[in-house]
Order: C-alpha cells, then structure tokens, then sequence
C-alpha cells in the first residue's frame, strides 16, 4: 500500500536532537488535555474479567479505538491528544483501557500483555456491535500495537474481531529483542519504569482480592525477569520465550489484510526498528521510519506546541480512510 507521507518530516529541535531526549521530554513536555464530552463503556470478556474506556460521540461515519502502551492507561498524555486529534476530524472515539488499567482495576484477574490482539478483538467487535454503521480505525500504541499487528496478521489461537483500517506507532514486534535492548545503557532506566508501574498493578490486584499473593518481583529486575516471575504465570505461558516467541508480531506482518500504517522512529532507545523491515510486511501495510521522535516522543521544531505525531497519525487516519472507501475528511 502507497500513501502520501505527511508533508512534514519530524525534524527535532536542538534541546530533543536524540531519542533519549525525544523519549523523556515528549513524556513529559506539557500539553492541552481534551474537553470533548464523553460517556463510560464496558466491555466484558469471555473469562469473566471487564474492560473499561469512554466514548466520544463524534459526527462523521467514523469511529477511532485508541489503547495505551504498558504500564499507562486511557488518561495516558498520548491518548489524550489522539482524542483531541480524532474529534477534531470528526470521528467518535473510543478509548480503551487493558486488563485493570484506568477505570477497569478490579475488573480483571488475568494480566494484559503484547499478546492481548483478542482483547482489541473484543473491544472491536463490542463497538460493531453498538455502532454498526461506523467504519472502525484502530490506534495502538507501543505494547498495544504490538497486540494490534499480532490481531491483524492472524497470530492469535482464536480468530477476533479486526478493524478497517489501523494505525500502529512504535509496536515492538520482536518482543526477545526488545527486552534485550531496553536493559542495556541508559534505556534501562525506561526498564526500571515500566517494572515499577508492573509491580503497582499486581500489588493493586493482590489488595483488590482478585489474585493470590504468590508472584515474587523485585525493584530492579528486567522486563524478561518479570515476564518470566509473573506474566507469563499468570496468562499460561510456559516461559519468556514461550511468551515472547506466540506473541511477537514480527512473523505475522506478512499476512496483513487490514489496510495498516505502521509508524516507528529509528532511534527508539529500546525498540530496534530494522525487525519490522526485516518481517517483509504485506502490500496491505505502509511502514513509515521516521529518522527521529524517539519512543513515542516525536518532537518537532515545525509545528505549534512541537508535537509532531498527532500530525502525522491525523495525516494517515485521512490516507488510510481514503484509500478505504470513505469520504476523506477536509
């Protein structure tokens, strides 16, 4: 698939010229929070566990699903701005937290992770189900476009509910390779940050009465540890590798139907961006590597308020629903 690329290039400013700077200040960097009236939504799953979001009544035949990254939520700064970006088109959104995340905790006994392409399944066929005359674009970010890439090439046990088009930014779709390089350098720093936010989840399931107290983690051990002492316990996998190896969507690009963007910076400090080029996605897939933005981070000396990937994502929602059989938005 041939899209235009947005007009602007991410070119960084000279106090965010690395990934490392990318990364931290499009974290942290201040922006406007939508104001956009909205209304709760739960989706229950087949286990018994819940899902929890907000819909944004919108005005056009479309409908953006929009998931967090790990260890964030649907208040996450970038789904705010995704939201904002989204209604500003139009479009009715959903937002969609993971497994006890947000407003789900104490919803969920079983964990989310970048395996969870049925939970996005779920959530796409719920919102089909209440909105069947809206065309679905899918949203994803980091962890959770992993899952969406995994749900859209077929690499999950179970056939699930998919979108008509996606957006996948910043997917680590070699799940081995990325614990890898995230425990190295100055990337673990961002390692230490996610294991602290995986150990309050589990703390807060463990007060919540929703799971035994069995699972022993500790401040300073890796992703892979983590995955290995906990979740991959907890949602049946034999092992980290078992859990990286059925989980990574690296091997399941190729057989992508779903008109998708897949959006990845080069110098991400802990997602190797040549695994996605290496995976030889189908001709259903637009792989866009920008040479800067960092994880998630994107910042541009161009554009007001410097955030170049609401930009780019409202650029490609237009594409992608174009070259879908909608009307493009003006």
């Amino acid at each position: 698939m041939d899209l235009a690329p947005p007009p602007l290039p991410c070119r960084p400013p000279w106090w965010a010229a690395t990934g490392h700077l990318q990364t931290i200040l499009g974290n942290y960097l201040p922006g406007e929070s939508p104001t956009h009236p909205s209304s709760p939504i739960r989706i229950p799953l087949p286990d018994g566990d819940a899902l929890t979001g907000r819909h944004y009544p919108g005005e056009t035949g479309t409908l953006t699903l929009v998931f967090h990254g790990l260890g964030g939520d649907d208040q996450a700064h970038y789904v705010r701005r995704t939201v904002a970006l989204a209604r500003g088109l139009g479009h009715h959104v959903w937002t969609v937290n993971h497994r006890g995340c947000g407003t789900g905790r104490g919803l969920a006994k079983r964990p989310y992770h970048s395996g969870s392409g049925d939970d996005l399944g779920a959530a796409f066929a719920a919102a089909r189900a209440r909105h069947p005359e809206l065309r679905q674009l899918a949203v994803a970010y980091s962890l959770s476009a992993n899952a969406l890439l995994l749900n859209l090439g077929g690499g999950l046990p179970e056939p699930a509910a998919q979108p008509d088009a996606a957006i996948a930014v910043n997917p680590p779709v070699d799940l081995g390779a990325c614990s890898f390089t995230i425990h190295r350098g100055l990337s673990r720093l961002y390692e230490l940050r996610f294991i602290k936010r995986c150990r309050h989840a589990i703390r807060q399931r463990v007060e919540d009465g929703l799971i035994p107290d069995i699972y022993r983690t500790w401040a300073t051990m890796s992703l892979r540890q983590f995955d290995d002492a906990y979740t991959t316990k907890a949602a049946g996998f034999r092992d980290a590798d078992d859990y990286y190896a059925r989980c990574s969507a690296r091997s399941h690009l190729s057989r992508i139907t779903v008109p998708t963007v897949i959006l990845m910076a080069k110098d991400d400090p802990f997602i190797p961006w040549q695994h996605a080029v290496e995976a030889s996605p189908s001709p259903a897939v637009h792989l866009h590597l920008e040479d800067c933005g960092g994880h998630m981070g994107y910042l541009s000396r161009d554009l007001p308020g410097h955030r170049w990937l609401p930009f780019a994502v409202a650029h490609y929602a237009k594409e992608l629903l174009a070259a879908n059989g909608a009307h493009p938005v003006a």
